[in-house]
């Protein structure tokens, strides 16, 4: 049986501290589906699709990464796709508390599925999704934030 683990999140967008996450995990797993949450109530952005296109681009070097857009609850693709961990990054004390409710829940939902929290490395803690977008609409530096395929991305967003 191969291990499978599912890295789910909103994505907007990729930065350098989840593709050094999903690197190291990827040593760890025969495959590692990123999942893209597709949320009515959540204001993004990118698309679902386009963040999809970006994290494939900046992850092609890994050939046991896939990514995924799903909408529902994450246990139940994890059924889908015969998955038992689910991978979140932990920058700070912050998120712990959001992924320690988080794991529980899914926990209850889904006893047979483990959260594993993954530490995000020392030079990347500090990357957010929002920040790398709020440093974007102000002009800021972006370089070694996210891959270089975000930059340009962001920039054409920007400017429209």
């Amino acid at each position: 049986m191969s291990k499978i683990a599912v890295y789910p999140g909103s994505f907007d967008p990729i930065t350098m501290g989840h593709v050094d996450i999903i690197n190291r995990i990827a040593r760890q797993y025969d495959q590692v589906i990123v999942l893209v949450a597709q949320s009515s109530q959540k204001q993004s952005m990118f698309t679902a699709e386009e963040r999809k296109a970006l994290i494939e681009k900046s992850l092609s070097h890994l050939k046991n990464v896939k990514v995924d857009i799903f909408g529902g609850l994450t246990v139940e693709y994890m059924k889908k796709a015969n998955s038992q961990v689910i991978v979140r990054g932990l920058r700070a004390v912050v998120d712990f508390e959001y992924e320690m409710t988080m794991a529980n829940m899914n926990r209850k939902i889904a006893p047979e599925i483990e959260t594993l929290l993954v530490f995000a490395s020392p030079e990347y803690y500090y990357i957010s999704s929002r920040g790398v977008k709020e440093l974007a609409i102000n002009g800021g530096a972006l370089k070694d934030l996210v891959p270089e395929c975000v930059i340009e991305a962001l920039e054409k967003k920007i400017k429209k």
